[in-house]
């Protein structure tokens, strides 16, 4: 699978940025504060871009790397922003047996966007998981809340059209 790039240009505001800074300030001197200054940071901004990793390692005098490597350790952290319909399709073998794989690749090729990325328009994000729970109605994906069952490859356009008004 490719690495996923961020399809979405950064765009912080003035007040976001003043908002990290002052969590910054305030944990510059604890010991142990890149989590939580990583949680605040994705907190103001949604997600951890590049740039909001380079505001934490500035704020913090740590390296640039070790915040990468923090942020991208965790999965509680994302490097991409998140879409307003977030779209996930379960792989788990009950789905991916039944056809989840194709379903997600479908979805890939119409989006135009790999796994954790987000449409340019800030619309929809995509993203495979390992079990949704509800293997009954394999296979099986989410856009938001909205719950999709059974579902064949010829679905994805319809679903996809609920979202797009």
């Amino acid at each position: 699978m490719s690495k996923a790039k961020n399809t979405v240009p950064f765009k912080g505001t003035a007040e976001q940025k003043k908002q990290l800074d002052a969590v910054l300030a305030e944990l510059k001197e604890v010991p142990g504060a890149l989590m939580p200054a990583l949680q605040k940071a994705q907190g103001i901004y949604g997600y951890l871009p590049i740039e909001v990793q380079q505001m934490v390692a500035d704020g913090l005098s740590i390296p640039l790397e070790k915040v990468f490597e923090v942020a991208t350790f965790y999965s509680q952290f994302s490097l991409y922003p998140k879409g307003r319909y977030k779209i996930s399709v379960c792989l788990g073998t009950a789905c991916y047996v039944k056809g989840s794989g194709d379903v997600y690749g479908r979805l890939k090729e119409r989006l135009g966007i790999e796994d954790g990325q987000c449409t340019p328009d800030g619309k929809f994000s995509l993203e495979a998981c390992r079990c949704i729970g509800a293997c009954g109605l394999a296979p099986v994906l989410t856009v938001n809340d909205d719950v999709y069952g059974r579902l064949a490859v010829d679905d994805v356009d319809n679903i996809l059209a609920k979202y797009q008004g």
